[in-house]
């Protein structure tokens, strides 16, 4: 039973995970018997029923069929004899559907068999049909269809049906179970049989009073009639019995809308209300009312507001001053996070205070949440006259304001004039879904709206143009979204990136810098094209390596040498070449290419390049990595951070930095399971004291950027960590790798959400040592940095909440990011929870470890 619709049962539900069940009944028509020549010619028809009128010999098929596919195994009643007045009955029980069936040679004859099928009320689709097929024995081991009919399961208000029917049968054919059936088991026959039949239903659902002695006579009556059409009559029935539940039986749950409620009431004394849906899940027999006023404003709660708000009063609101209590609620307004909405009260407060809070830079984004968009003239007073009077705001409330709450371009157009303050490594994070969002988030029709350009995309370009690295970024980040599927985003920014290169061509650097982008594509090309052959291809992993180096050292396909060549990754590298001795290829089902670019310096840069995996993804997470390390170390906290550049050049393909490093399982496995094992055998120091004959810098950088990430990913939600994605380096360099999961997806049963396996802790000398103690020092110190720039990161992965990318969605960014902020407590109280993680975590994560590594060893 749905809690909330005490007149329905939902099919969906626990209490109908019963079998499908039926009763055939009887089947009956006038039937000629076959003429005597026929059986001379045929001697084989002495065994069948159509030899004589008064003796047949019929047995059912039925099934359950949806979509133009069985779900059921054909269902077959045994075969008798049947003479005029002889019933069989026999049942089959399993836990499914009961019919009742007759059948007649003037005739009816009457099986009242139970079937049940081997298929759940639950588990059936909307569109399942039931298909009968009457069929006549005419020798051995060979029968000829009487007739077939195709049966619906669900109605046209999606309820189940129940009770007795008739079924019309098509004589000589098969039942057809497909979509289109051309067996139907509803004609539209306006016989008195089928009008009387009607009225019986009615009558059993108790539509209709009952008086016994009345009924006897009706009834009676009713037979009298139904034999005299029987003989008129050269149509044949089957009849069958469905269960009758307690209640009406619905497919599902009505989806909520916006749209005007029914009140259905029922026989029953209780009433519900059901939101339109299309069709209403409701039985025949409720009454139904539209309501035209559900679903508007309440004239007097709107009236109310007005009054409130009255712009007579306008000029006295510019000189009002909060009291003592009035500031108060003020300020715990203003420190709400982005994501927390304003009760009406607050909103007339915010609202009534509004004059005096245009010196509040807070006060802002809490207004415009204030403001009745739907009110011409509060949208006017609220655009025109107080956003020019609002003082500069700072930066995470302005990519607030470019989010898909604003709906006034003209807001939009005074957040990008904030954005300017912004520096260019910010704007990298910023990328360009805020694009999308423009497009989207106009949803009101009121004049004084204005859906203009906002000149955010002119903002971007123009700073793309003045910088050639964050240009390059931006070019590729435009040419992923032009290669997605859908035709209407990528038009979009297809039209932004022309723009882009319109302008870039008209700037002093102009052909040179186009000739750049130009070069970047042929070698991404050409690479892709590569990456995609070793992929496809069932090499075992030394040929590849040795097919990827040909192809390399071939001066034809120009990787050997180049000239000067910002690389994609990163444009403030310059690369001359690949060297093909180093090239490699990993272990893995997509084949990544290792590639050693040589450098202008001298040096070597080496990547990834891997072709099937979205990327877009990791980019991103690395981005807000970045953004988080460059807001610790303001507040002159190095933790080490090395988050390695990300580069996705499609929706399928991208680049990353390689870093020499080895991942924690295998570092287990070749130095006795033991971290400072391998940190000594790089950076060993015999004559330290505390560090375990390790180098004191590289322990401080272990335990630093174990610290790092630690937070990091806490406040992310990355998932899916196991020791194969844990990674260091010989410096002690502690990182992480791939970000398929984030915000707090995972695919492993309850996660810890933070990762701080045991190796990690032994190797800072165990839960008891002062190393560790500083390592949680260093998590409760960057955690509380990072809680005071929550808004920043809060509205920055907003932006980024429709960007398409598979784990980051706008409730996820609310719903994950605000809990692992947790700006409702206390700083001390948020530190108290975060030390329960860390302490809770290592225990779990040991266990899971352990079953990834034998998953690991079977997959390979």
């Amino acid at each position: 039973m749905d809690k909330d619709n005490p007149d329905f049962t939902f099919a969906k539900s626990s209490s109908l995970k019963l079998p499908v069940t039926f009763r055939i009944s009887q089947f009956e028509g006038n039937r000629k018997p076959r003429p005597f020549t026929d059986i001379i010619d045929n001697p084989d028809l002495q065994f069948s029923g159509l030899q004589t009128p008064g003796f047949s010999d019929l047995y059912v098929t039925c099934q359950v069929v949806a979509d133009n596919k069985p779900l059921t195994i054909p269902f077959r009643t045994a075969f008798k004899a049947f003479k005029n007045s002889y019933t069989l009955v026999f049942s089959y029980y399993c836990g499914f559907i009961w019919c009742k069936l007759n059948a007649g040679m003037d005739v009816r004859l009457r099986w009242n068999e139970w079937i049940t099928l081997p298929i759940r009320y639950c588990d059936l689709p909307l569109s399942s049909q039931l298909t009968f097929t009457v069929w006549d024995i005419e020798g051995p081991r060979s029968a000829a269809p009487v007739g077939g009919t195709t049966f619906r399961l669900f109605g046209k208000k999606r309820t189940l049906r129940r009770g007795k029917h008739r079924l019309y049968l098509w004589q000589g054919v098969e039942a057809d179970g497909s979509v289109d059936t051309k067996t139907p088991s509803k004609m539209e026959m306006k016989d008195e049989m089928g009008r009387l039949e009607k009225l019986v239903k009615k009558y059993e659902r108790g539509d209709m009073p009952k008086e016994d002695w009345l009924d006897k006579l009706a009834f009676r009556k009713m037979e009298e009639i139904h034999a005299a059409e029987t003989k008129k009559s050269k149509d044949f029935f089957l009849y069958i019995d469905l269960p009758r539940f307690d209640f009406p039986v619905v497919f599902s749950e009505p989806e909520p809308t916006n749209l005007p409620t029914i009140i259905s009431t029922t026989s029953s004394p209780q009433a519900s209300v059901t939101p339109i849906s299309g069709s209403l899940l409701s039985d025949s027999s409720l009454w139904q009312i539209v309501d035209p006023e559900v679903g508007r404003d309440n004239p007097v709660e709107d009236k109310h507001r007005r009054l409130i708000r009255s712009q007579r009063s306008g000029v006295l609101d510019r000189e009002l001053k909060p009291n003592a209590k009035d500031r108060d609620e003020l300020a715990v307004i203003l420190n709400y996070p982005p994501t927390q909405p304003l009760t009406s009260e607050e909103k007339d407060l915010v609202w009534k205070f509004r004059f005096y809070l245009t010196r509040d830079k807070r006060g802002l984004t809490k207004f415009l949440k204030s403001v009745t968009w739907r009110d011409p003239s509060e949208v006017k007073q609220a655009v025109e006259v107080l956003l020019p009077l609002w003082t500069d705001i700072e930066v995470d409330d302005a990519l607030e304001l470019l989010g898909p709450g604003t709906v006034d371009s003209r807001v939009r157009n005074f957040a990008v004039k904030q954005l300017s303050k912004a520096d260019d490594d910010l704007l990298q994070a910023l990328k360009f879904e805020s694009s999308a969002n423009e497009q989207r988030s106009m949803r009101l029709s009121t004049n004084a709206i204005s859906q203009e350009d906002s000149g955010l995309a002119d903002f971007l370009i123009d700073r793309s143009v003045r910088n050639p690295v964050l240009g390059n970024r931006f070019h590729w980040y435009l040419m992923v979204e032009v290669a997605l599927e859908d035709k209407q985003v990528a038009k979009v920014y297809g039209k932004v990136w022309y723009k882009y290169m319109e302008k870039l061509k008209k700037s002093d650097d102009g052909s040179a810098r186009t000739d750049v982008l130009r070069r970047q594509g042929e070698l991404i090309s050409t690479l892709a094209k590569k990456a995609k052959e070793l992929k496809a291809s069932k090499d075992q992993r030394p040929k590849k390596i040795e097919r990827l180096r040909a192809f390399i050292a071939d001066s034809k396909n120009g990787l050997l040498n180049m000239a000067p060549l910002p690389l994609p990754l990163d444009a403030a590298v310059e690369v001359t070449g690949i060297v093909s001795e180093k090239a490699s290829v990993f272990k893995s089902s997509l084949s990544p290419m290792l590639l050693y670019f040589n450098c202008t310096d001298g040096s070597e840069y080496p990547l990834i390049f891997k072709d099937g995996d979205d990327m877009r993804q990791d980019q991103l997470v690395i981005q807000l990595f970045t953004l988080m390390d460059r807001l610790l170390r303001k507040e002159n906290l190095d933790l080490k951070v090395s988050p390695y550049a990300v580069l996705a050049t499609s929706p399928s393909q991208g680049m990353a930095q390689f870093i020499p490093s080895m991942a924690i399982a295998t570092i287990v496995s070749e130095y006795n399971g033991s971290l400072l094992n391998y940190l000594r055998a790089h950076n060993p120091d015999e004559g330290s004291v505390g560090t375990f004959g390790v180098k004191k810098s590289v322990l401080d950088t272990f335990v630093r950027s174990c610290a790092g990430y630690s937070v990091m990913t806490y406040i992310l939600g990355v998932g899916d960590r196991h020791l194969d994605n844990l990674l260091l380096a010989p410096d002690g360099h502690f990182f992480h790798v791939d970000f398929g999961y984030i915000l707090g997806h995972d695919p492993k049963p309850y996660p810890p959400p933070v990762k701080v396996c045991p190796e990690m802790i032994e190797a800072m000398g165990g839960t008891h040592s002062p190393e560790f103690a500083r390592f949680q020092n260093l998590c409760f110190v960057a955690y509380t940095i990072l809680r005071k720039s929550a808004n920043l990161i809060l509205n920055l992965v907003s932006l980024m909440g429709e960007a398409n990318i598979p784990h980051v969605n706008y409730r996820d960014v609310h719903e994950q990011l605000q809990e692992k902020f947790q700006l409702h407590l206390s700083e001390e109280e948020a530190i108290k929870e975060l030390e329960k993680q860390l302490r809770g975590s290592s225990t779990y994560h040991n266990f899971l470890d352990r079953m990834h590594g034998v998953a690991q060893y079977w997959r390979y």
